[in-house]
């Protein structure tokens, strides 16, 4: 999101709220505060908020009855819960009522904030796929899809159709921006677990440890700063679905815990020694190859036999380039807030002659900027992104010497350092997973560099 973040902070401790709304405002944000649940709910009626931070307890209304009023909302704003430690069970409820995530008090601004931004991303894809799902001319509107290509109607959609109803795993493969999250949605929403939670879960912007503990939960006292319990996402996804996001990324002992509680349908949390067992529909997704995974001793044989019963594969951007002006003419009308636009010829014709490496997510961020960087009522080709109209070329064949060409070769370096892990190249350069991503779409680094 170009704009600042609109958040509202509503919690009845007056120090904790007005710290919280000074230190996400250092970071950019547009924040609000409100001191109990009913003085929350008037201004989220009166305002259109992103994100919600909602303490549990407050006064006249609980939180957990302000998520309860939220979900009657047509447009509601994504929900952080705030808890203390006693009320865990609490915050599982609200997970279930559709509270994006829950953090114990004490809260660490640093991860508020991440949190903050990844439930902003959240709601706007959800934004996004409601425009999507308007009915245009020769295209098929199906689980947030929008395609007139016939490839994607025969390879993805009706194979959807066909699986969504069973129980059966799904692996969904595809490059970076396909839309992978959005066919794993399509599966829960058409399923009979629809009403119960869709949790997904990146298995590669985490370390080894804090994966297993956001996976399967801690006991009070597991590893240092484990000060209370927390069940983890497996058990969010009790009667559910759970989506393995970039399952290809994983580290080998966590795919084998994994393995263990997809054959036996039971898990520890970390530090537990109690078994656990849940119902949850498993959904895996990956943009490596597998196969040469398993080679290259990456990625274990029998788990990917395991996730591979019933395989989807979403075929980029570029080999299905009829939904182009398609989804960029959707996209246009999803961004009507930032002034009423319309594509041009001119610039509809460069974007279907673009490759889009980062597929439908690159092509949503390119007409964005052009709504908001286009002065007239009519989007030209000067308003689309340097490498849309070809103008420019990876810094590394055009300015060797330059800081950009740098920063490439050294993003370079470390993404062949790790073997591709984009989650482990992140931590050791320090930046945010999505702003390597970024990094790596700016600079037109192939995967075929770094493998």
């Amino acid at each position: 999101m170009t704009r600042p973040l609109r958040v509202l902070v509503a919690d009845d401790e007056r120090n904790l709220r007005e710290l919280i709304i000074r230190e996400l405002g250092r970071r950019g944000h547009d924040v609000d505060g409100a001191a109990d649940g009913v003085n929350a709910l008037e201004r989220i009626r009166e305002t259109s908020y992103d994100v919600v931070v909602l303490d549990m307890r407050m006064p006249q209304k609980q939180g957990i009855d302000v998520l309860r009023e939220l979900a009657s909302l047509p447009e509601a704003p994504q929900v952080i819960v705030m808890t203390g430690f006693q009320d865990v069970p609490t915050a599982v409820e609200a997970m279930k009522l559709g509270a994006y995530d829950y953090l114990t008090k004490p809260t660490k601004i640093e991860e508020l904030d991440i949190v903050v931004r990844k439930a902003a991303e959240k709601g706007q894809l959800l934004r996004d796929n409601v425009a999507l799902r308007a009915h245009a001319p020769g295209a098929a509107p199906f689980g947030g899809f929008l395609t007139r290509s016939a490839r994607m109607q025969q390879e993805v959609l009706r194979i959807i159709e066909r699986v969504a109803p069973t129980d059966s795993t799904v692996l969904i493969l595809g490059e970076s921006g396909t839309g992978k999250e959005l066919v794993a949605r399509a599966v829960h929403e058409r399923s009979a677990r629809a009403p119960r939670a869709f949790v997904p879960i990146h298995c590669g912007a985490l370390p080894r440890e804090v994966f297993e503990s956001e996976l399967f939960g801690h006991e009070k006292g597991a590893f240092t700063g484990a000060v209370g319990t927390k069940p983890g996402l497996v058990e969010l996804a009790d009667g559910g679905t759970l989506l393995l996001d970039e399952i290809g990324e994983m580290e080998p002992d966590s795919q084998v815990k994994l393995l263990r509680a997809i054959e036996t349908g039971t898990f520890f949390r970390v530090g537990g020694t109690r078994p656990r067992r849940v119902d949850v529909r498993l959904v895996a997704s990956t943009n490596r190859d597998l196969a040469e995974a398993m080679k290259a001793g990456q990625f274990r044989q029998d788990l990917y036999y395991r996730i591979n019963t019933i395989a989807i594969q979403i075929p980029p951007l570029r080999e299905r380039r009829e939904d182009v002006g398609l989804l960029a003419n959707h996209f246009v009308e999803a961004n009507a807030a930032y002034g009423v636009k319309r594509l041009g010829a001119a610039a509809l014709a460069a974007l279907e002659a673009y490759a889009w490496p980062g597929n439908v997510r690159e092509l949503l961020h390119a007409v964005e900027r052009a709504v908001i960087l286009s002065k007239g009522d009519e989007i030209q080709p000067a308003d689309l992104p340097p490498e849309v109209l070809g103008s420019s070329t990876p810094p590394s064949a055009s300015s060797p010497g330059s800081l950009e060409a740098m920063e490439r070769q050294h993003i370079l370096a470390t993404l062949r350092q790790v073997g591709g892990h984009r989650g482990k190249a992140a931590a050791l350069l320090a930046v945010d997973p999505k702003t390597l991503y970024r990094k790596i779409i700016g600079y037109a680094i192939a995967a075929e560099e770094f493998r």
